[in-house]
């Protein structure tokens, strides 16, 4: 069975929070939070968060023991850019750049190890 948790449309470019990701895919829970609590990035803070609340959600099955969680798969995908008012700082040769504030899905998929 699985366990899924996500964070959509976080303040962070996808390139910056995948480190984090990579950190985690394939541990246990335990190893993973102690990992992500180590690390010392925004991108492994917001990993942190949504892997609690995958937990939690484990945590609601009776048939499942938290303990033997694994992280399965550990994404992240662009979402869409903030542009609010349309700001823009100076470019090159006279012209203008607008600012692209860039955003990101956090996804979590949790699966039970497999009694070998």
């Amino acid at each position: 069975m699985d366990f899924r948790a996500s964070h959509r449309y976080a303040h962070i470019s996808a390139k910056k929070a995948r480190p984090a990701a990579d950190l985690i895919r394939g541990l246990d829970v335990n190893r993973a939070l102690d990992v992500l609590s180590v690390a010392q990035t925004r991108g492994a803070a917001l990993f942190s968060k949504v892997l609690r609340s995958a937990v939690a959600n484990a945590g609601q099955s009776d048939a499942v023991d938290v303990n033997a969680l694994v992280v399965r798969d550990a994404r992240v995908d662009e979402g869409p850019l903030i542009h609010g008012r349309m700001r823009f700082r100076p470019g090159s040769m006279g012209r203008t750049n607008p600012i692209r504030r860039r955003t990101s899905h956090i996804k979590i998929t949790l699966s039970e190890r497999e009694a070998s």
